[in-house]
């Protein structure tokens, strides 16, 4: 048990670098095709074999539906356009405003209450994404570098605020399976429309890469992540996502030759200081 947490903050960091060595060879849809197609029948296979059933209810088909939608495809297609557009440590990033985003929409959508913490957390970040942001004005930063990540971090947040308050009941394991499939098959659609061709063969390198996000990226850290919402809180697990951008700025800057500047270090201090507040900041009753 102490071991999964450092593993997934591993195996979910160092996708980041993965998915922008598969980019190198493999056009973005059909990654995520081939990536979340076979990560959902990899989940789905396991279900099976731990004695899981794959029916879910028919009131549980609106909210996988949605939150298939937000969390998995809109985020994953979002993430994949940030690697394009930008350098993976700033997608990493910013892509980790997500709890900024939660607050927000928790406040319009649930009626929350914006305490000093949360204030606080919303400014630090925004000053964070305001500094990332500030080289689009130079012309060396990409505006859809900003875009991208941020729109995975929305979608990640109406997500997780939708389903907060429309839960499924459905299983964990089940239920993620096949949003991946769901996900894969929305790749589909826009492998075909945007006319992308799959290569003729892959480099070691890359073939390796893109078998670590689909194994262990996906299916591995998945069924580890279950296994962790097992044994703990929602709120004690999720303190291991925390190290994620940390792993996927290093392994960004050893496995594909980032070199953050000083302006991008100001940056992710200020996101990560905010992300931390808004996540482990105190809570109202």
């Amino acid at each position: 048990m102490r071991l999964i947490p450092p593993a997934l903050a591993i195996l979910w960091g160092l996708n980041w670098p993965a998915v922008k060595i598969g980019l190198s060879e493999v056009p973005p849809f059909a990654l995520r095709m081939g990536g979340m197609g076979a990560g959902g029948l990899i989940l789905l296979a396991a279900a099976l074999l731990t004695g899981r059933s794959l029916r879910f209810a028919r009131s549980d088909v609106v909210p996988l539906l949605v939150g298939g939608l937000l969390n998995i495809t809109v985020f994953n297609l979002a993430v994949v356009f940030a690697q394009l557009a930008t350098t993976t440590s700033r997608a990493a990033i910013l892509t980790f405003t997500t709890p900024l985003w939660a607050i927000v929409l928790a406040y319009w959508v649930l009626g929350e209450k914006l305490d000093r913490t949360r204030v606080t957390a919303l400014v630090v970040g925004l000053a964070g994404i305001a500094v990332l942001a500030s080289p689009i004005f130079t012309g060396t930063v990409n505006p859809l570098g900003v875009l991208f990540p941020v729109v995975a971090a929305l979608s990640w947040a109406a997500g997780s605020v939708y389903l907060k308050r429309r839960p499924y009941r459905a299983d964990r394991m089940v239920a993620i399976g096949y949003q991946l499939l769901l996900a894969g098959s929305v790749a589909a659609v826009g492998f075909v429309v945007s006319g992308e061709t799959l290569p003729g063969s892959l480099s070691a390198w890359t073939a390796f890469a893109i078998a670590y996000h689909v194994v262990g990226a996906t299916a591995l850290a998945y069924v580890l992540w279950f296994t962790l919402l097992d044994r703990l809180t929602v709120g004690a697990a999720s303190m291991t996502t925390f190290a994620i951008p940390v792993v996927g700025v290093v392994g960004a800057m050893v496995l594909v030759g980032d070199r953050p500047g000083l302006l991008d270090y100001v940056g992710f201090a200020a996101v990560i200081a905010a992300a931390g507040l808004a996540t482990f900041g105190p809570k109202r009753a």
